[in-house]
């Protein structure tokens, strides 16, 4: 489908990549990968049209439609979000323009006869045929469904895209190329404006999507479940890996030890014939000979190792002393902006130990929630902490409060304290700051290197309870396993929200759901968590679909209604009197059925007790609990399913 032919990039300090040739086929699946400043973004804007290559070239089909997702969207447009998706598609505007105007036409003409009005028929009638070939009939149905799964609210649809934050029109932007379903699709980093949700339906999006797709992302989970081909651009050079990010990885380290292998062996040849260039250079019998191996070295092309290997040093947040049994308890609380209420009467006590993932759709108020807690702005009820607690709390802001003017170094030699001053080298190298990067000043890092220099700052903050605000935006994958494993060690109570699903795998006990303007608690993983959500979202875009063709069928009934003989059947004594024998064994069933719904409540009412005063820190315990609470709901799901088959069947038999 296209061909990257010796494709080049040459910049003033140098060739960012050259000699790039591969093929991107009709369904292939690849993730970018490679360092950042390695050229996946320029890769994606060479393959797009957007910029040139300095040398080679790409060989695209002329029809080939591409949408391409940049990272910095500028839209600029007041139509509403509906309409700029509605006015996407160029050809079905045409298209629906025109039907519009022959409508419009018909409408006013009476010539019915004439050559002209047949004409317009045809043409209305091949408008049509093409119409319905491109979907058209199907279309604001389409923009709808895309929408409400990247997680726009249907009152949002007629709102000004300029009224948006920049997270938003980017979703609306991606909207507008899912919803084109182009021939290939580029995206530089779809998942960082995305909720937990939004990713998860766009990953299944993208694996159903029938043509090709591109993505550079920082999410390993969605690498892998959207991608199977790793295309990786290391040291100028392209690597083409058949496989998904985590196999990739493998694969890739292996590579990197043969690499190594080889170039120790190179190394040595190297050092070997310089001496013997040393030792005959003088000597006239062998200047000839000297002269070869010197130009023999000058032909060798040195290998080069990308190390990509991350510190194994073990990481831990520092527990500061041990607090009481609870460390927070919330009373009635809650937040309202003018009209509107992001969450209310929230009354929960957080036991020591327990690591918690705050989840939710955007904009439904997880950040806002923790500001409450931690007393940052005003809102409704009260918040309490408990005995010896010490909060350390991130921020999405933290990394723009650094001191520009200080370099990585002094930054975290001023909050040090004690016996960890001696491992500051081995600490920032742990967050990826080696050699002379911790010289540099912070006024020059990047986004993601400040937002790593403030984590490592939280390592040197003694704490007990730990209240992070997305702080994985802005890291790659090797710094969030840095940051991962310091918290999976960590002995305090935590509170997380992020959108990462690798990241809060197998890392929390307890999942905050904010929906509805409540607080829901969940004591699943977050993988079941997600699939739970995912289904109720397919049920309740299968009802609206059944209601929508229930209604378009009533609604074209322009017959009068005659109505029916109903006939009834007689029933004869056996089967009376095997009906009555089943209403009597349903009655009891749905008797029996009710005392356990009633018995499982109550003692899944006394776990919920038991869980809001649960110490994590007894691993043992806390597990057998929260197995034993799982165990009793799904017991009380089974039953509550008994008692709606056999209600409903006693009420058939007795209509």
């Amino acid at each position: 489908m296209i061909n990257l032919e010796q494709l080049g990039v040459h910049l003033p300090q140098g060739y960012l990549f050259q000699n790039i040739t591969v093929q991107i086929n009709k369904g292939d699946k690849i993730g970018l990968a490679g360092k950042n400043g390695a050229g996946k973004s320029t890769l994606l804007k060479l393959i797009s049209g957007m910029d040139q290559a300095s040398e080679g070239k790409i060989h695209r089909p002329k029809d080939l439609t591409i949408g391409y997702l940049t990272q910095d969207i500028k839209i600029g447009t007041q139509l509403s979000v509906f309409e700029f998706l509605n006015q996407s598609n160029e050809l079905l505007t045409q298209l629906k323009t025109r039907l519009d105007e022959i409508n419009h036409e018909l409408v006013s003409r009476t010539d019915y006869e004439s050559d002209s009005y047949m004409e317009m028929l045809n043409e209305m009638s091949d408008l049509n045929h093409q119409f319905n070939l491109h979907e058209g009939f199907l279309w604001e149905e389409k923009i709808a469904s895309t929408l409400k799964g990247l997680g726009f609210s249907e009152k949002e649809f007629d709102k000004k895209l300029s009224e948006f934050s920049g997270g938003w029109k980017m979703r609306a932007e991606l909207a507008r190329i899912l919803v084109n379903q182009p021939d290939i699709i580029l995206l530089d980093e779809p998942t960082n404006h995305l909720d937990i949700i939004s990713i998860s339906w766009l990953e299944n999006y993208l694996q159903r999507f029938e043509g090709a797709v591109i993505v550079i992302s920082h999410d390993r989970l969605f690498l892998d479940n959207v991608t199977k081909r790793t295309l990786e651009i290391s040291n100028g050079r392209l690597l083409d890996f058949p496989f998904a990010y985590s196999k990739y990885k493998i694969a890739r380290a292996e590579e990197a030890e043969r690499q190594e292998e080889a170039k120790k062996q190179q190394d040595k040849d190297i050092k070997h014939t310089k001496e013997l260039i040393d030792k005959f250079r003088a000597k006239k019998n062998k200047a000839a000979f000297a002269q070869s191996l010197i130009k023999k070295l000058e032909k060798t092309e040195r290998i080069e190792v990308d190390n990509d290997k991350v510190s194994r040093m073990k990481i831990s947040f520092p527990l500061s002393v041990q607090p009481g049994k609870w460390v927070l308890e919330m009373h009635d609380m809650g937040k309202t902006y003018g009209d509107r209420t992001l969450f209310k009467d929230v009354n929960i006590t957080v036991g020591r130990g327990e690591k918690i993932a705050l989840l939710g759709a955007n904009g439904v108020g997880k950040s806002t929630l923790l500001k409450r807690v931690m007393s940052k702005i005003e809102g409704e009820g009260i918040v309490n902490y408990g005995h010896n607690v010490q909060i350390t709390y991130f921020a999405q802001d933290q990394a723009e409060s650094l001191n520009v003017n200080k370099t990585i170094y002094e930054t975290v030699d001023d909050v040090a304290v004690g016996e960890i001053r001696k491992d500051l080298r081995s600490i920032l190298g742990a967050f990826l700051f080696t050699g002379e990067d911790v010289d540099k000043k912070v006024a020059v890092l990047s986004g993601g290197e400040r937002t790593r220099l403030a984590l490592c700052l939280l390592l040197l903050s003694p704490s007990n309870f730990l209240i992070l605000d997305e702080p994985t935006n802005h890291l790659d994958i090797k710094s969030k396993e840095v940051l991962k494993e310091a918290l999976k060690n960590y002995e305090g109570t935590f509170i997380v929200v992020s959108h990462d699903r690798e990241f809060l795998d197998g890392l929390t006990n307890r999942i905050w759901d904010i929906e509805d303007q409540g607080l829901k608690i969940h004591h699943f993983t977050v993988q079941e968590f997600l699939q739970r959500k995912m289904e109720n979202m397919d049920d309740q875009k299968s009802s609206s679909s059944e209601n929508k063709s229930k209604s378009v069928s009533v609604s074209q009934i322009q017959q009068p209604i005659v109505e029916e003989q109903i006939e009834v059947k007689t029933l004869s004594f056996e089967e009376q009197k095997e009906q009555k024998r089943r209403k009597n064994q349903l009655n009891n069933q749905i008797k029996k059925s009710e005392e356990k719904i009633t018995s499982l409540e109550a003692k899944i009412g006394q776990l919920d007790d038991q869980i809001a005063n649960l110490d994590y820190t007894n691993e043992e315990f806390s597990k057998q609990i929260l197995a034993e609470y799982e165990s009793t709901k799904n017991e009380l799901n089974r039953e509550m399913e008994l008692w709606e088959e056999a209600t409903e069947e006693l009420m058939m038999i007795t209509d």
